[in-house]
């Protein structure tokens, strides 16, 4: 695990802080939009904000090598937005739920296990829990005040729009079609916490960040009219991001015990703290984009990083928030507002620094 270069390490690191984002630290434009739906060209009706937002920090960093702390810069302690970074651990959390035996199997009709009407529809009635966290569902509907048309032909990584986003489209069979669409994110948490029956910070705080040694800092936030009721009690129905505000604040370092338990296998100083193999089928390409595995991202072809291993895989959020696994160099890397577009420059250096 030894270092080629300590002074190609300090370059890399040099090369991310200059990279910091753009967006303005109080995440509203001039003209007071927030600066997420600003970005997605998101204009009135579909731009209202239901969820807090949170005045941002500065870029941040953080690397280990063999699970040991090789770098860090930045304020990697101050919790900030992170937007659909908050996927990868819905991703996570379904894990639980499987393991659990609430969720009997990825391909079972998520309908089958919904307390509402919400899978009733000749659209949504074959939608599998698989086909909700490869994003390949194609639900049709209204959740929280937000339709699914918002975010029909959105370009987000690799896909390619046919019109402009919020543009309604024909809607394919479930499973056959990838679309980034963040009204479909917030049905599958919703679905989970059918399931679980607990709100789900809680399921997240107490299986998996508090064993992991997380801090007090971190929060999730709910939509100011997501709050539901389930068993007779109210529960506030989180978001897989932070499109519409609201989602997970967190840090730097709590990012990377995320990250570094993910890369372990789910095992947690010899404690099993997600199901056996989950993380392999984390990581297993969806048909329909192959780029794309249960809410992370993945390096297939080298087509996120040409610099990253193939086995590299990726939690993403706008602004550009990055919790990097890279199996074949025993890395895990978070970046904090980081310019996506010079992101690769980063990773170039890195690895270099690295001597792989």
């Amino acid at each position: 695990m030894l270092i080629a270069g300590m002074k190609e390490l300090k370059e890399a690191i040099a090369f991310a802080k200059a990279a910091g984002s753009q967006w303005p630290s109080s995440m509203r434009m001039p003209d007071g939009q927030f600066v997420m739906t600003y970005d997605s060209g998101e204009k009135a009706p579909d731009n209202e904000v239901l969820g807090p937002v949170a005045p941002r920090g500065g870029h941040a960093g953080m690397i280990y090598r063999g699970g040991k702390l090789l770098a860090e810069w930045g304020d990697v302690g101050r919790a900030d937005m992170t937007f659909s970074v908050a996927k990868s651990f819905l991703s996570l959390l379904a894990g639980l739920a499987l393991g659990d035996g609430l969720i009997k199997s990825l391909d079972d009709k998520a309908g089958g296990y919904a307390l509402d009407d919400g899978f009733a529809s000749d659209q949504n009635k074959d939608i599998t829990w698989r086909h909700l966290l490869t994003q390949t569902s194609e639900w049709q509907g209204v959740l929280f005040g937000k339709e699914d048309r918002i975010d029909h032909n959105r370009v987000v990584g690799l896909a390619v729009a046919e019109a402009p986003k919020g543009t309604r489209r024909p809607l394919k069979k479930p499973g056959t079609f990838y679309e980034y669409n963040d009204v479909r994110v917030n049905r599958l948490s919703y679905s989970l916490l059918q399931v679980f029956k607990e709100p789900l910070p809680s399921v997240l705080k107490r299986r998996i960040m508090d064993p992991i040694g997380a801090s007090a800092d971190w929060r999730w936030d709910g939509y100011r009219n997501s709050t539901v009721t389930i068993d007779g009690k109210p529960m506030v129905s989180v978001p897989g991001g932070g499109h519409w505000g609201g989602g997970i604040v967190i840090s730097a370092r709590d990012l990377a015990l995320m990250g570094l338990l993910v890369a372990q296998g789910g095992r947690w100083q010899g404690e099993s703290i997600l199901p056996g193999s989950w993380t392999d089928e984390l990581v297993k390409p969806s048909p329909v984009a192959p780029f794309y595995g249960l809410m992370w991202w993945l390096n297939t072809d080298r087509r996120q990083f040409a610099a990253a291993s193939e086995r590299s895989y990726f939690a993403l959020g706008w602004g550009s928030h990055i919790v990097w696994i890279d199996p074949d160099n025993d890395l895990v890397t978070v970046l904090r507002w980081i310019d996506r577009k010079q992101t690769a420059g980063f990773v170039e250096r890195l690895l270099g620094a690295i001597g792989r």
